[in-house]
């Protein structure tokens, strides 16, 4: 048994992840190329490999004449009856070659044979490898800056995030353990070519499903997702089991799961909402966290109007209409949002009597699918006498701080979250 080219391919093996048939193939092959450098042709040249023992065999078959023009392939008949009596003229006679008698050329041509198609096979097991995960996400490790790009590597190959599909303003350390989306993987002569992204909106879908057992088994969709890598991003959900609660799956107990991934993400805000069919409230809970008095949406033209009450427009806009314009994404709709006063200002914008009060809105019920009608029912004191403010925000408590109208902003400010009051202020 040839023990020592048994070890070398378990090494490769293991290694390369390179099968060993495919590197007896290449054994085979070297030792035809080897064949032909020292003899000039190799037509006639077998070998052969025992596949349990490892030991390899070569020969050349000549054909026994009685004038031998071509050593190569012929071999005279007294030569053949020294090997063997019972051969005849045209017969074909099994000679052996010796490999270790190969000059030094044919045996570096016979190593060059080995070592490409080692290469080529470690190429291709690393794009099938790679091929595998393109729509997924990785960890890899920050190498180095190129030029504006960064090289990564993910374990057996290096990928390249480029300017474009790096978040603005994010740095990286060399070093530094970062998850990545694989958005394509290329196969070429120096190996596979993987590009990467970490502004892609799928990478956030792919880390809820590492993190949300509820979302990797599908008793949680994630049903869409509006993204705007570094700053905020939306995402819809939508359960399979009644007894689940999507949100709360995604959110996890104290906010564990949704913060280990604000966390992977450098602190972009994430907002989960309940996904619905009802196109108008899922229109709704997209604007959250402002709220919503009406909606009325058309599915065929894909536009909706939005009133929500005055003291929330800007919040229901949002930051340079970032709230309004991920709402847009996330559900298809082309959206127009007012306040009541200034829908109350535009005649027939939601069809609704000039001289209607808001709190009797929910006379018009939930939402109508023929035309596409929803109205968040409002109860009277909703709206407080003091200068049209909710009663929450008129109450003793605040009431006292009321002077003049201008000090409304503060007030409002006063109750509401520290974020949805920076909003407020600006």
């Amino acid at each position: 048994m040839n023990t020592e080219l048994m070890e070398a391919l378990d090494i490769l093996e293991k290694e390369k992840d390179i099968s060993k048939e495919t590197l007896l193939e290449s054994i085979e092959n070297s030792l035809l190329t080897a064949c032909k450098s020292h003899f000039g042709k190799a037509d006639n040249i077998k070998v052969n490999i025992n596949r349990e023992t490892y030991e390899f065999f070569v020969y050349a078959e000549k054909k026994v004449v009685e004038q031998v023009e071509d050593p190569v392939l012929e071999i005279s008949l007294a030569d053949a009856r020294m090997k063997d009596s019972k051969y005849e003229l045209d017969d074909i006679v099994n000679v052996e070659v010796k490999s270790k008698e190969f000059g030094r050329i044919a045996t570096q041509n016979a190593k060059n044979v080995i070592l490409q198609k080692i290469r080529e096979e470690e190429r291709k097991v690393l794009f099938n490898q790679y091929y595998g995960k393109e729509k997924d996400v990785v960890t890899g490790v920050v190498q180095r800056y190129m030029g504006r790009n960064v090289s990564i590597n993910l374990g057996k190959v290096d990928a390249i995030l480029n300017e474009n599909e790096m978040v603005k303003g994010e740095t990286f350390r060399p070093t530094e353990r970062i998850k990545l989306y694989i958005l394509e993987v290329k196969d070429t002569p120096k190996g596979p070519r993987i590009l990467v992204s970490r502004t892609h909106p799928e990478l956030v879908k792919r880390l809820f499903e590492s993190e949300v057992t509820e979302v990797k088994d599908g008793t949680v969709e994630i049903k869409c997702i509006a993204r705007e890598a570094g700053s905020r991003t939306k995402i819809a959900v939508w359960s399979n089991n009644p007894d689940v609660d999507p949100v709360g799956s995604c959110v996890g107990k104290n906010g564990d799961r949704v913060n280990t991934i604000v966390n992977e993400l450098r602190g972009e805000k994430i907002d989960i909402i309940n996904w619905s069919d009802n196109p108008a409230i899922l229109i709704e809970n997209a604007l959250s966290p402002a709220k919503v008095v009406a909606v009325l949406a058309d599915p065929d033209e894909k536009t909706a109007k939005v009133v929500v009450p005055d003291y929330q427009l800007s919040l229901a806009i949002g930051k340079e209409g970032q709230n309004a314009r991920l709402a847009a994404r996330l559900t298809g709709f082309k959206i127009d949002i007012k306040s009541e006063t200034q829908a109350r200002e535009i005649e027939g914008w939601l069809d609704i009597d000039e001289d209607e009060e808001y709190e009797d809105f929910e006379d018009y019920g939930d939402y109508d699918e023929a035309d596409g009608y929803y109205m968040e029912g409002t109860e009277d004191a909703y709206y407080a006498e003091n200068e049209g403010m909710p009663d929450e925000y008129a109450a003793d408590d605040y009431a006292g701080e009321m002077d003049a109208p201008e000090d409304y902003a503060d007030t409002v400010s006063a109750g509401m979250e520290d974020e949805d009051a920076d909003r407020i202020e600006e």
